[in-house]
């Protein structure tokens, strides 16, 4: 019997669950351990939102198969949120689908647009959905920079010239998961006029698009003009609702790779629980003062990571949006790499981190932090940081 799987041979280990075993065997021993590793929200949703989870799981009709595309409520909020966020006007029956939060809805994408042999344009350091859910589908990988200045478009004109086959699609995630680099408006602009003369189909993971700093909004995509015409964009209820356990989130934009994905979706699931998704109506109609106070709430411990984690002798630079600062490694520290300072940090100082060549080979020297424990555990962080840097012989600048 054939044990040789293709698609699994594609695969390599995934770098980051060896820390995470490290941490999960540490807090069976009994050690506090200060889990910065994986982006795992730790506020509730809103009151309002269980309260409506609860009264539609009391209906007896509420507990069979749902729509794999998304309810209609569900997707009529979705498109008065971009509406109301971007000014961008979407039609729920052809351009909106409910996908099982956006990695799911990148992977099914992947497997309804890709054959085998397809090269694909994608971000390096990325997360890994980004890469692997086409790896999945057969395609191969070309990658190009994450950060969006004039080396990012020599590289996708170099790709566009020398990949054989042409890569068809690109892939973009700003804020950007692990680097938490952000772009304009006139990056998108740029952006959407490449693809158009190149042909190529464009994702957008908007996944952070809330949870931006110093008050500067992220922008969409489809707020170019024309944008639909390549582009598809993916958001989720996980970090802007703090209902990442829900797996609810959405791809709008292009009619074609819309219904491309719900075709595939259809033999694949029947979508969420019908209650969650009436929860998730509620949320995207509701007040929306929790998205607020939740972005004010990462700000601040941002600035408290980045004044503690200094104070221990480990400079960081403040993160403009998302949950996670993209920390080099301490240059004393650079030689060790990412993976093995990681694990020292875990043994030594009882702080978990991401390493970052789990990103992709481009990752190696940083570590991603989450912005996902209360001040008080980020201060600890920084204190039991402080003590490890000293035992290694790095100076600190606290007094």
């Amino acid at each position: 019997m054939d044990t040789d799987f293709y698609r699994i041979k594609r695969l390599p280990p995934y770098v980051i669950a060896e820390v995470n075993a490290m941490r999960a065997a540490a807090r069976a021993e009994g050690r506090d351990i200060i889990d910065l590793g994986m982006g795992n929200p730790d506020l509730p949703p809103p009151q309002h939102v269980i309260d409506k989870l609860c009264e539609v799981a009391q209906n007896p009709d509420a507990h069979g198969y749902s729509q794999s595309k998304g309810i209609p409520g569900l997707r009529k909020a979705q498109a008065a949120y971009y509406q109301r966020r971007f000014g961008v006007e979407l039609d729920p029956e052809s351009e909106v689908v409910v996908t099982l939060g956006s990695k799911e809805g990148l992977a099914s994408l992947a497997t309804a647009i890709t054959a085998p042999g397809d090269t694909i344009l994608a971000p390096n350091p990325s997360y890994p959905i980004h890469t692997f859910g086409f790896i999945i589908a057969g395609a191969s990988i070309r990658s190009v920079p994450t950060t969006p200045d004039e080396r990012y478009w020599d590289e996708l004109e170099k790709a566009m010239n020398f990949t054989v086959p042409r890569p068809t699609v690109l892939v973009v995630n700003f804020p950007s998961n692990p680097t938490a680099e952000v772009v304009d408006l006139a990056f998108y602009e740029r952006l959407v006029d490449w693809a158009k003369f190149h042909k190529v189909w464009i994702l957008s993971d908007l996944a952070y698009s809330e949870l931006y700093f110093d008050g500067k909004p992220t922008p969409s995509i489809l707020q170019v003009p024309g944008a639909k015409d390549v582009a598809v964009e993916f958001t989720s209820m996980s970090k802007t609702f703090s209902m990442a356990g829900w797996r609810l989130g959405f791809a709008v934009g292009n009619p074609t790779l819309i219904a491309a994905l719900t075709r595939v979706k259809s033999y694949i699931d029947y979508g969420a629980f019908t209650p969650m998704q009436a929860a998730a109506v509620a949320a995207l109609n509701g007040p929306q003062d929790i998205v607020e106070k939740n972005r004010q709430l990462y700000h601040k411990r941002r600035d408290v990571m980045v004044e503690a984690f200094g104070r221990a002798g480990w400079e960081i630079p403040p993160p403009p949006a998302s949950m996670f600062a993209w920390a080099p490694l301490p240059p004393t520290l650079k030689e060790m790499g990412s993976m093995e300072f990681a694990k020292q940090l875990l043994i030594h100082a009882e702080v978990a981190v991401a390493p970052g060549v789990g990103y992709g080979e481009d990752g190696e020297g940083f570590v991603r932090i989450g912005l996902v424990e209360n001040e008080q555990r980020l201060r600890q962080a920084g204190r039991n940081i402080r003590r490890y840097l000293q035992s290694m012989g790095v100076n600190s600048s606290a007094a």
